[in-house]
């Protein structure tokens, strides 16, 4: 017995994964493709999408915005449990890997629920406000370059509506965060949310080490 989150060794890692991974065959294929990419490291664990799941569905979540869509891993996976009128929308400036994206939202038959914006998420958020969609999303997700972190968080909270979810991934950043010898501007920024969203008193707050740590933010 432990009073601590266990280290998972790779063979508990496995059972894990053989006692309760439903990820479908579209995601398994997804993330087989994804893996040929040098930058597959950037890909969500698939127990993590399966939790996103669950709390989409724990939510009913029918409005979502994503920072953050690489290869749509993470999307297709929230889009698959959205109810039919539910919208995502994406926001990425990367072509190449959100063409693969849309290719397997298709596939998928869920593109409908999904809005990809090609431009820098600070600049599609910001427009979704100024069109009025404060407090209108159910669920944020953010999973993007890590220096404009803070500014993702802020402009999500105000994207959200109370008893919003914020989902905020790479927290624990493969242990980083603890060095004091590494002072990467990712890592540090990192850091910085980290040691913020602490004693932030607009949100509830649960740090979870799922695969690179995920932080929950429930909006007051």
């Amino acid at each position: 017995m432990s009073n601590n989150t266990l280290n998972l060794t790779p063979e508990l890692y496995q059972y894990l994964l053989a006692t309760s991974g439903r990820e479908h065959s579209l995601l398994a294929e997804l993330r087989a493709e994804t893996a040929k990419d040098s930058m597959a490291r950037m890909q969500i664990a698939p127990e993590q999408g399966q939790f996103m799941q669950l709390l989409v569905r724990l939510m009913n979540a029918k409005n979502i915005v994503e920072v953050g869509t690489f290869t749509g891993y993470s999307a297709l996976a929230m889009a698959m449990v959205m109810p039919a009128e539910g919208r995502m929308v994406c926001c990425d400036v990367d072509k190449h890997w959100t063409d693969i994206a849309q290719r397997y939202w298709q596939q998928a038959g869920v593109a409908q629920k999904i809005s990809l914006r090609l431009s820098p998420a600070v600049d599609t958020l910001t427009e979704l406000l100024k069109q009025g969609e404060a407090r209108q999303f159910d669920l944020a997700f953010i999973d993007a370059d890590k220096v404009n972190y803070d500014n993702y968080y802020e402009l999500c909270l105000r994207l959200l509506r109370p008893n919003g979810l914020m989902l905020i991934d790479n927290t624990l950043w493969s242990g980083q965060v603890i060095d004091p010898t590494d002072q990467d501007v990712d890592t540090r920024a990192i850091r910085c949310l980290n040691q913020k969203l602490q004693s932030d008193p607009r949100i509830h707050l649960s740090h979870l080490p799922i695969a690179d740590g995920l932080t929950l933010c429930l909006k007051r």
